[in-house]
Order: structure tokens, then C-alpha cells, then sequence
């Protein structure tokens, strides 16, 4: 190794690192119990030191750059060896440690996770985890999530990424809003029948027209982005909507609606970042849940 090509100190990618992961020269200096103002020179004199712009203000708070992105990774594992070096000395080199961030559709988040959370954290304990419950995106790269549980494949090129399984999904209504509608046994007949919809697009009329319907945006009479949501107003009689069969079916006062259509199938893919997949913790329980996803059974889960 060429010890003379290292040029910057480790104390100043320390407080770069923490203000990445905070998110603000604020945030970071209250987490490493110091003045603001010293970690805000500790900052500067690293980007003078490797003579590059690590972060750009963004309201209140500070976003990386390009090349703060790139450096983030390495100084991460740096503190990761630290980590490692400290437990090695006090005999814990063998736990694992530390938070992980997990985001799942709210579905997942509410029906699935519970249980698997439970079990990992019999496993490992010193594991703690964040779980994120949103439909929207989480950007691994800006490391907003460490993990991400999706019902698309990803595309982005620096994200590892695996195919859990395929998940079917089958239109479901209360017993009580069929009996109301008479109980109809063919596609034509709910085309007055009151739909459930995500948004105000026609995503969902464009997907079950082929088979058969007749719908239109008139028939989407209630629009809720949340799935949760989506459930409740399914069991209330409120209407119509897709819903995942191992939960459907699990629900004594729901059916599905004509079930010779079959189920419509979507995917769940795990993603990680490149980089953060080579970390430990992360790495556990990645392939925790790639293995527990793959193998789950929602109604047993909910028992």
C-alpha cells in the first residue's frame, strides 16, 4: 500500500460521513455531541483536502453532490472497518449490529413485514430496523432506504436486485356489496358497479377492460392512494378493487368477483445498493427476506 497517497485526515470523513447520513450540519453535530461550527470547518477542510464540493444546500438542509455520492461509499466502509476493529477488541466481532432501513408498499408493510420483522429480530438482535410504509419510491441511491421490497423490477444499473416471486392478485367485493348488485356472473354485468381506484388515471380501466369489463373512469367512485385504505372501504361494501388472493381470501365477509378470470400476476423484487449490499448487517438481512419472502403464506402470517 502506498501510505503516502493518503492525504486527509479520518476525523474530517468521519464528520462528512455522519453530516451524509443526518442530513444537515445541525443534525450531525447534535449526533456526534460537538459544536456546529467545528464540524462545519472539519467539512470544509476535507473538501479542501481532497479538493472536491462534498454537499449543496438544499433548504435547511445539505444534498451530495456527485462526488459526495462516490465518496460516501468509501468512507461508509471505512467506518465499518472502525466498527469491526472496536468489536474485534471487546470480543463482539461475531454480532451483528446496527440499523437497517426497509421500505415496502404499505401492504407489505402492514400485512407482511410484522411477523418477518419478529422473526429476524429473534435472530438478531442487534439488528434494529426502520420500516418504511409508502407506495412511493424510496431512492436507494440518496440512501433513503437501505432495502427496498418492490412490486416492479428496478432499472437503475448501480442497484443489485432479485426477483422474489410472482404474487397473483384477484378482484374482491364484500358478500354483502355482490348480494346488493345481484350477484353477477359475467364481466358485463358491473358495468354499474362501484370500483375502488389508486388515482385518477385510468391505469386500472385499461387493465381490466381486456378481460371482459366495460368500465370508465365514472365507475371509480372512490379514490385512495393508500391500499390500507383500499382494504377497509373493501370491507365495508364500498366497492370493488384488486387485492393480493393470499389476503383476499383470507377474509370471511369477502369474495372474489368472477373467479373463472383467474388471478392477474405481479412480481416482488428485493433491491439494494451495490455498495451497501457488501455490508454485513445489510447483507443478513437481505438475504433474510429474500428467503422468507419468497417462501411466505399471507394467511398464515395474519393467523
Amino acid at each position: 500500500m502506498d501510505w503516502r497517497s493518503i492525504k486527509f485526515d479520518w476525523n474530517r470523513a468521519r464528520a462528512f460521513l455522519v453530516t451524509a447520513e443526518e442530513g444537515s450540519l445541525s443534525a450531525a453535530a447534535r449526533a456526534m455531541n460537538m459544536a456546529q461550527p467545528t464540524l462545519g470547518r472539519q467539512v470544509s477542510a476535507l473538501e479542501e483536502e481532497l479538493g472536491v464540493v462534498l454537499f449543496e444546500r438544499r433548504g435547511r438542509g445539505l444534498e451530495l453532490t456527485n462526488s459526495g455520492l462516490e465518496l460516501v461509499d468509501h468512507v461508509r466502509s471505512m467506518a465499518e472497518a472502525a466498527n469491526r476493529l472496536s468489536l474485534s477488541a471487546s470480543g463482539k466481532s461475531t454480532s451483528l449490529e446496527g440499523t437497517v432501513c426497509i421500505t415496502a408498499t404499505d401492504i407489505t408493510a402492514v400485512f407482511v413485514m410484522p411477523a418477518l420483522i419478529a422473526k429476524l429480530r429473534r435472530q438478531e438482535p442487534g439488528i434494529r430496523i426502520e420500516l418504511i410504509a409508502s407506495n412511493s419510491s424510496s431512492d436507494l441511491k440518496r440512501r433513503e432506504a437501505d432495502i427496498a421490497i418492490r412490486a416492479y423490477r428496478p432499472t437503475q444499473a448501480d442497484l443489485i436486485a432479485r426477483k422474489v416471486r410472482d404474487i397473483p392478485w384477484s378482484l374482491y367485493a364484500s358478500k354483502d356489496y355482490l348480494e346488493r348488485l345481484g350477484n353477477p356472473t359475467t364481466p358485463e354485468g358491473f358495468d354499474n358497479a362501484d370500483f375502488i381506484g389508486f388515482d385518477r388515471s385510468e391505469r386500472l380501466v385499461a387493465a381490466l377492460n381486456p378481460l371482459g369489463f366495460n368500465l370508465t373512469k365514472d365507475n371509480f367512485t372512490v379514490i385512495a392512494e393508500n391500499h390500507i385504505a383500499h382494504w377497509e372501504l373493501l370491507r365495508h361494501g364500498v366497492g370493488i378493487t384488486p387485492m393480493p388472493t393470499e389476503l383476499g381470501d383470507t377474509e370471511p365477509g369477502i369474495q372474489r368477483i368472477l373467479p373463472d378470470l383467474g388471478p392477474m400476476d405481479s412480481e416482488l423484487w428485493l433491491a439494494a445498493h451495490r455498495e451497501l449490499r457488501t455490508t454485513r448487517r445489510i447483507r443478513t438481512v437481505f438475504d433474510f427476506l429474500a428467503t422468507e419472502l419468497a417462501d411466505y403464506d399471507l394467511g398464515r402470517l395474519r393467523s
